[in-house]
């Protein structure tokens, strides 16, 4: 009788769990296999189709009994190369593989009973074929109808064999046990060829799952890694618009006195009319051209991003200012967060857009305190070192197990001092705690003059 008892040994563990519900992501289509693994299909189809004639040939040398090579002579040999060749296109065309593989699987087993049955490839063949439709068909519906069709025709032809054997009594045994010697072929038989083609299908399906979800978690990767960039892009921007407001609310307020002043002075030219004039008209043109270079300015920054709407003023606290660093230590403190504060240095007037990035720098890095870390208290210093002037917030804790922010705060630091010509150092401390340190000359040309 012809049975599929040696289809098991073929099986081999695949990594990875089969999904349990069996469950797709709709409208996701695995993409078709690369060159690559195309040209390696083709390798195994030719590779399997060799062994699959040497295992003939052996198993016609290990028959206890003569045996009927066909037509030909050669009709056995071709059938077990004709098995396996298919595979060469498993994964290029995996249904119609399945389908012809499993009627040359048929025609085997009725044609060459021998070399089907004491042929191993052969039976692997046919695993491979369900576990390459299972794993690699486009079209799920169909795939599943397929091997339907073909598990219905396996278990069809198995049972027209037990059938035959049943009316042979060609299933005997010695051995008197609990069941008759045709019972436990017929239950043996039925387990193992259950065993190895719903193992395979199973198979098959862990490995779409495994391709499904790594494509699922690419494509996550992309987004993002994307939204990341674009969330960096908006922290830059955001970050210049500040910095164009303030330095409008800053470089506007003086330039404006020095053109009324110019204007008032015109007035009053008759002690001294013509130098008067001449001075009055180098301040007006002065505070003009620096005007001009403002906007210049504040039209680049805003460059940054055309489409970001910037026609409305923010809502803005009193002025900030590197003065205002002991109120925004004592708002802090009244926030559950115990900061010292340690001045270096003797004060000196620091332009006004040193001075605001000074404080704005502190209130960010105190903020993130706050937000993301477990430190009860922190500490601010301020050094002034003549030609510049450095900003250290230091803290003690660790970061939250919750998820932390997204770190786009450093990122706005770091560009508000290097649109000032400084440097910083942010990140965690090697005794533990985390620290912000800034250091910003007072000769760049974006710091800007003094007050006077």
């Amino acid at each position: 009788m012809s049975t599929l008892e040696l289809g098991t040994t073929s099986s081999g563990a695949e990594p990875g769990t089969p999904p349990a519900t069996g469950t797709t992501v709709r409208g996701w289509v695995r993409p078709g296999p690369t060159a690559r693994e195309r040209r390696t299909d083709v390798l195994l189809g030719l590779g399997m189709a060799v062994a699959a004639v040497l295992g003939t040939e052996l198993a016609r040398g290990s028959a206890t009994m003569p045996v009927h090579l066909g037509i030909g002579g050669v009709e056995a040999y071709v059938l077990s190369a004709a098995v396996a060749l298919p595979l060469a296109f498993r994964r290029r065309y995996p249904i119609p593989v399945l389908l012809a593989v499993a009627v040359l699987f048929v025609v085997n087993g009725e044609r060459v009973t021998f070399a089907f049955a004491g042929n191993l490839v052969t039976q692997m063949t046919m695993f491979m074929a369900i576990y390459a439709a299972v794993a690699w068909a486009r079209d799920r519906r169909l795939m599943k109808a397929s091997v339907a069709l073909v598990f219905v025709a396996m278990f069809g032809w198995l049972t027209i064999n037990f059938v035959r054997a049943l009316r042979a009594n060609s299933i005997e045994g010695p051995n008197h046990a609990l069941f008759s010697p045709y019972v436990s072929s017929v239950v043996l038989t039925v387990a193992l060829n259950a065993l190895y083609f719903f193992g395979a299908y199973f198979w098959g399906r862990t490995a779409w799952g495994i391709a499904r979800q790594r494509h699922e978690l690419e494509q996550q990767a992309t987004e993002l890694a994307a939204q990341q960039e674009a969330n960096a892009r908006r922290a830059v921007i955001d970050e210049r618009l500040r910095i164009s407001r303030e330095l409008h609310d800053v470089v506007a307020h003086h330039i404006s006195s020095i053109g009324v002043q110019a204007g008032g002075a015109r007035r009053v030219m008759d002690t001294d009319p013509e130098a008067a004039k001449n001075a009055l008209n180098v301040i007006e043109d002065s505070s003009r051209s620096a005007v001009n270079e403002m906007r210049q300015l504040l039209g680049m920054l805003r460059a940054a991003d055309p489409d970001l709407d910037v026609s409305g003023p923010d809502p803005k606290a009193p002025q900030a200012g590197a003065d205002r660093l002991p109120a925004l230590i004592a708002e802090v403190n009244g926030q559950g967060l115990e900061v010292g504060f340690h001045q270096i240095g003797p004060p000196a007037e620091l332009p006004k857009t040193v001075s605001v990035s000074v404080y704005r720098i502190a209130q960010e890095a105190l903020a993130n305190v706050r937000k993301h870390s477990t430190a009860r208290s922190a500490h601010l210093t301020l050094r002034y070192l003549g030609e510049a002037i450095e900003l250290e917030v230091l803290d003690d804790g660790r970061p939250k197990h919750a998820p932390v922010g997204s770190r786009l705060g450093h990122v706005g630091i770091r560009e508000r001092v290097g649109l000032l010509g400084g440097e910083s150092e942010i990140g965690p401390r090697p005794v533990g705690g985390f620290r912000v340190r800034v250091r910003i000359p007072l000769d760049h040309p974006m710091s800007g003059g003094t007050d006077g």
